[in-house]
């Protein structure tokens, strides 16, 4: 026998508030019935159907020119690559499916189609994918396994009801059928705050966590021959409530093989990877995350639709919402507000480029120092190893602030902490392998050519190539000062 939560929710607007507008008696919102275990939004939508409206809402481009660098699907309708948004990310990717296709992101409605149409040179296990972008993961693990977990992405998701395989997270991915309460029904998420040992949530919490069921870096177990070996897992060890540090996901991911999810071609080392970290940087002590503001207050702002207050489910960018949000709390003009996101983003953006190219220069002369070695060069395996390790911590920061969505804003102090630590490691990594290659007699070039044409073309099944009028230049015109042309190969 079903069970039925039934919801009446009653909206009481006193008679003259905002005269003209609203109405003098108490407007019942229609009650209705939700299912337990009722996956599909539109049947929700018969219920808060204002909800529904607005959460459709995210399938539509947004103005143009609203953001100067997250421009995900905006009016143009363009697709933002973000390999040539940032070149050198085409070199460091090479051998994983990020370094074929990888774009900016369109918004909530999109995540499974962007899913389907892209290169499939890159899909691989795909019941994993679908942790986040179906509500039905958990039911699936349950009945199919590994056998749903390790299937391609397209025969996993032609494991769910036809009507939903293109919808995405779902109402009750975030919500109680009873009221309506904010729920968390990712397993990986509950063993994640098991392991920082977060038990009693507040309601402001609550509106973060709903969030980070998604919007946080993860891995995928693997067995020795990268195989998909389990369900997602959260790399947390070490960490805490408000202090998850880029530090404790890099010693958790290097722990073991379990972490190791592919090869890197440039250098042939096995590598982890680290996905969209909004969760880790915003709480790791960010000014909004002490000020007490959750992810709902900027990206889900209050509206009024006619005589009811609901929270805006057209998930978006405050900069694309004219920092409506913002003005909640904020008493400063949008102007001001929107130069004070730009100055951030581009002191963020900046540090990036520095980051990526040192990177990618210190991962060039790995491939120049292998090639040397596998030739007979005695290269010293001390500062080779060295060289390794710095290179590692150099790169996984550098995809911590890249794969993270706010490009610096959700924690401005931090991701300058990172991407500086990122450059450090990169610069030393360098040091390490020109002393390595100078003892063994190997020449290295003084600008290290990092051929980037060869990783920017022809990419996958789609052969796609670097579009340069998408590239993002330093705002400051520094990086001519650190990498020469030449050494770019574009």
């Amino acid at each position: 026998m079903k069970k039925y939560g039934i919801v009446i929710l009653i909206a009481v607007i006193a008679a003259g508030v905002f005269a003209g507008c609203g109405p003098s008696e108490p407007q019942p919102i229609k009650a209705g019935l939700i299912r337990d275990g009722e996956f599909d939004p539109a049947e929700w939508g018969k219920v808060y159907p204002l909800e529904y409206e607005s959460w459709l809402k995210t399938r539509d481009p947004k103005p143009t020119d609203k953001s100067r660098y997250k421009r995900g699907w905006d009016t143009d309708r363009i697709v933002w690559d973000k390999l040539s948004e940032y070149p050198y990310a085409a070199l460091l990717y090479n051998g994983w499916g990020f370094g074929v296709e990888y774009n900016e992101p369109r918004g909530h409605q999109y995540a499974v189609t962007d899913q389907v149409e892209i290169d499939q040179s890159r899909t691989k296990p795909g019941g994993v994918c679908l942790a986040c972008k179906s509500p039905y993961h958990r039911t699936f693990v349950e009945k199919h396994g590994m056998k749903y977990l390790t299937a391609k992405f397209k025969d996993a998701l032609g494991m769910l009801p036809e009507k939903m395989r293109r919808e995405g997270p779902s109402c009750i991915d975030c919500h109680k059928n009873t009221d309506m309460g904010l729920t968390t029904n990712k397993d990986h998420l509950k063993r994640g705050l098991e392991m920082i040992g977060k038990k009693d949530i507040s309601r402001q919490e609550a509106r973060i966590l709903a969030c980070a069921q998604c919007h946080i870096t993860y891995y995928v177990p693997r067995d020795r021959e990268k195989k998909v070996a389990g369900d997602v897992q959260l790399p947390w060890t070490g960490g805490s409530w408000g202090n998850i540090s880029i530090e404790n996901i890099i010693a958790d991911l290097l722990t073991d093989f379990q972490r190791i999810e592919w090869k890197q071609k440039v250098t042939g080392f096995d590598l982890p990877f680290i996905r969209h970290p909004e969760f880790e940087l915003f709480t790791r002590q960010s000014v909004h995350f002490r000020a007490g503001v959750a992810c709902a207050d900027c990206h889900m702002p209050y509206r009024r639709s006619g005589s009811y207050k609901i929270s805006d489910h057209d998930v978006t960018s405050p900069l694309k919402a004219d920092l409506r949000a913002c003005a909640q709390c904020h008493t400063e003009s949008a102007t001001w507000l929107k130069d004070q996101v730009f100055a951030t983003q581009d002191r963020t953006a900046s540090l990036l480029s520095r980051a990526g190219y040192a990177t990618a220069s210190a991962a060039k002369l790995i491939e120049i120092a292998n090639a040397r070695r596998d030739a007979g060069a005695a290269v010293d395996p001390g500062l080779y190893e060295a060289a390794k390790g710095a290179y590692l911590q150099a790169f996984l920061r550098l995809v911590f602030i890249s794969a993270e969505n706010s490009l610096g804003f959700h924690n401005a102090p931090e991701t300058g902490r990172v991407l500086g630590d990122s450059i450090a490691f990169a610069n030393r990594a360098e040091a390490l392998l020109r002393q390595a290659l100078a003892k063994a007699g190997v020449d290295a070039p003084q600008a290290t050519p990092l051929e980037l044409a060869k990783y920017l073309l022809n990419r996958g099944e789609k052969k796609l190539g670097f579009r340069r009028e998408q590239e993002i230049m330093d705002p400051f015109d520094m990086q001519k000062y650190f990498t020469p042309p030449a050494a770019k190969g574009l």
